[in-house]
């Protein structure tokens, strides 16, 4: 059961338009005040709201994924197309192009700007989630199939992908849930065999597999699938790995190294957390940018923050009326959203104050 928060009860900015549970959120700040963003368009309905550096993507069940202002959650446009549910929305590095993967067994890449679709890449089963490289020229996806497949962006829709199968042995059922280039080379395949397994897109090779512990209060159960798993590079410049999975929130310090001029990860784990929650159907965590602190929601209605060192909750809110399916801090840290099975996105301060967003 929640506690109640010793800090000022907030009043998030409620973002309404999607009709069905959220699946995923992303921030993109706009690289610079030339960017292609300054002027979104992905729909054929006008913004009437000023122009904004810092955008939030949403991919829902609807089959609708949309954009909005990052800080005042104000609609910009949507990307219609899917025939089945959005589960992953990705904007590449430099804002010209988006990627949504579905339900309907296919991934679609759109103009960034106007919203038109561009091409779309067929799959065999459910996609679950797409990335794109750090340079924008490739994309990543995985679902159902179990296979980590990579697209080359500049053969446009002729692109035949490179594949890497999680698990050789093809009776064996290993979904991707979430994957992250790390750079141009390097992705992050999470999946539902607990494990977050880490590929050399040049070589084919997995040269990393991280595992994460299942559910504690349950002994024995078995790998607990990972639900959501992010990356932030922290002012110091360690880059750490964030996964929920289970009921427990785990970080590792992710290393890069070379050996014979190919590139390799490795990753330390620095903590695991238990949460007062699960994250076997829904929910995820996020990190903040300092690196101080999290936010985890799941099985439940509350948004909580934690202490990244110790795992102590710091802040328990209420505002969603259904289960938390999706977090993620916004790049300069100073709020972040939360996406529901309410079909609700809500935007919090990250220090409450005073003022609008509290009473």
């Amino acid at each position: 059961m929640a506690t109640a928060s010793t800090t000022p009860r907030q009043i998030p900015i409620v973002c309404p338009g999607h009709t069905r549970p959220l699946a995923e959120l992303q921030f993109l700040t706009s690289p610079d005040e030339d960017s292609s963003l300054d002027t979104p368009q992905p729909s054929t309905q006008p913004s009437t709201t000023s122009t904004p550096s810092t955008y939030l993507l949403s991919a829902c069940h609807d089959k609708l994924p949309m954009i909005r202002n990052a800080t005042t959650g104000d609609w910009i446009g949507t990307f219609s197309g899917h025939k089945g549910a959005v589960w992953s929305i990705k904007l590449d590095p430099r804002g010209y192009l988006a990627a949504t993967a579905s339900g309907d067994f296919s991934v679609k890449v759109w103009d960034g700007v106007t919203g038109k679709e561009l091409f779309t890449y067929p799959h065999k089963h459910i996609v679950k989630t797409v990335d794109f490289s750090g340079d924008s020229r490739r994309l990543a996806t995985g679902g159902h199939e179990g296979i980590l497949r990579v697209f080359d962006l500049e053969q446009g829709g002729n692109a035949v992908p490179v594949e890497m199968r999680q698990i050789e042995d093809v009776e064996v059922k290993v979904n991707i849930t979430k994957c992250i280039w790390l750079d141009d080379t390097i992705v992050l395949a999470a999946a539902s065999d607990g494990n977050v397994r880490c590929w050399n897109v040049d070589s084919r090779k997995m040269v990393c597999q991280l595992s994460v512990k299942g559910s504690p209060k349950n002994a024995g159960s078995g790998p607990a699938e990972v639900r959501d798993m992010e990356v932030t590079t922290l002012p110091c410049g360690k880059m750490i790995l964030t996964v929920a999975a289970g009921d427990t929130v785990s970080f590792f310090q992710l290393h890069q190294n070379g050996t014979d001029g190919e590139i390799s990860m490795e990753g330390t784990l620095l903590h695991e957390h238990p949460m007062p929650i699960h994250f076997r159907n829904e929910g995820g965590a996020s990190l903040h940018p300092s690196g101080t602190k999290f936010v985890a929601g799941g099985s439940d209605l509350w948004v909580r923050v934690f202490d990244f060192e110790s795992g102590k909750e710091l802040e328990c809110h209420r505002g969603h009326h259904g289960p938390i399916r999706c977090l993620r801090y916004s790049p300069d840290g100073r709020h972040y959203a939360s996406g529901s099975e309410d079909g609700t996105i809500r935007l919090w301060k990250t220090d409450g104050g005073n003022g609008a967003g509290n009473e």
